[in-house]
């Protein structure tokens, strides 16, 4: 996992490869700059660091530098970003590479240099013999989007390193109010910890006093409103998007989405995917999922359907400029309980 690569590189027990692959951007970011500040002084960056694009630049020149002695220093770090050679994806290639210089070098890597391969790619081509031959020399993070269970423990670990400790329920809470981007719950989770330096914990209270809400957690606390047919509720949180100075159009499309989330969950459910499945099919966060599924089983299928109507009229009824757009939300909420033959 990638926790114990991370816990590795700050102990400084570094590997002469490591191979970061996949969508999850923070992940990869986080790992390069653990390998920086921990292999390398400020001082010795200017001499002993250097980044390579591969779709730029030939891998043999990367190659030659990662066998070049480091200067004034240990040890070099060599990023190696864009490595196409290990995907099967179909793209014109502006250069050659001559991986065979690379196999070789991977047999027996420099015991100076720290190789990193950087492939922002959500699937490696396994069938490739310098694929393999990576994978087996390589300190591997692999950085996918985390399931329920991965992204609580980052969480764990991440209020860990910042020496508190934060609650099963706090953490629940924080995940609600902050949605799954690690980018975002890393800053709150800082946050939260720097907020409880002295009582050492977070707890559930202060994660509701100190997150910040994204307006797609906005968003899901206002369905949570019509839900519970508490329109009021639903009015006031929109209000208060308004006074942020959110775009009516924006918050219409998000609910909308968020609704066709709900359907789409609903309908796959009882068709009998799981809630990974659907995650996987639908291209959302697996949590994201579990917090629709909950949410969906409170509606009937006929409540659905009619809320995604009134959703699609109030959509044509913003893009013809007929009435004004803050207008055309408050009537929405108003048509929610309101019998369907009145409506039309």
């Amino acid at each position: 996992m990638v926790m114990d690569v991370w816990k590795k590189i700050e102990q400084k027990q570094f590997s002469r490869v490591y191979l970061l692959y996949g969508t999850e951007r923070f992940l990869i970011n986080e790992t390069k700059h653990k390998l920086i500040n921990n292999a390398l002084t400020e001082e010795e960056m200017d001499f002993n660091f250097a980044s390579y694009d591969l779709e730029e630049t030939p891998i043999e020149t990367a190659v030659e530098d990662a066998e070049t002695f480091p200067f004034m220093g240990e040890q070099r770090v060599i990023f190696l970003h864009n490595p196409v050679f290990l995907t099967a994806e179909k793209t014109k290639e502006k250069i050659e590479h001559n991986v065979k210089v690379l196999e070789a070098y991977l047999n027996e890597p420099a015991p100076y240099t720290i190789l990193v391969f950087i492939a922002p790619y959500e699937k490696l081509d396994e069938r490739k013999k310098i694929t393999k031959l990576i994978k087996k020399s390589a300190s591997i993070v692999e950085a996918k989007k985390l399931n329920e269970h991965e992204l609580k423990t980052w969480i764990r670990t991440r209020a860990s390193i910042n020496q508190v400790q934060i609650d099963e329920d706090a953490i629940d809470m924080l995940l609600v109010l902050a949605g799954t981007n690690l980018m975002l719950l890393a800053s709150e989770v800082d946050k939260l910890s720097l907020y409880a330096e002295d009582e050492k914990r977070i707890d559930r209270e202060v994660v509701e006093k100190l997150t910040a809400r994204s307006l797609e957690q906005n968003i899901f606390e206002l369905v949570e409103k019509v839900v519970r047919k508490d329109i009021e509720g639903a009015l006031r949180i929109y209000y208060d998007l308004l006074k942020q100075n959110e775009e009516p159009i924006k918050i219409l499309s998000i609910l909308a989405g968020q609704f066709r989330l709900l359907y789409q969950v609903k309908e796959l459910s009882r068709k009998g995917y799981g809630q990974q499945q659907i995650a996987s099919y639908l291209k959302v966060h697996p949590y994201r999922v579990k917090l629709a599924a909950g949410q969906a089983k409170l509606f009937e299928d006929n409540e659905l359907s009619r809320i995604m109507d009134l959703l699609a009229t109030s959509d044509l009824q913003m893009k013809s400029g007929g009435l004004r757009k803050e207008m055309i939300i408050e009537m929405f909420f108003f048509n929610l309980h309101t019998p369907k033959e009145i409506t039309k």
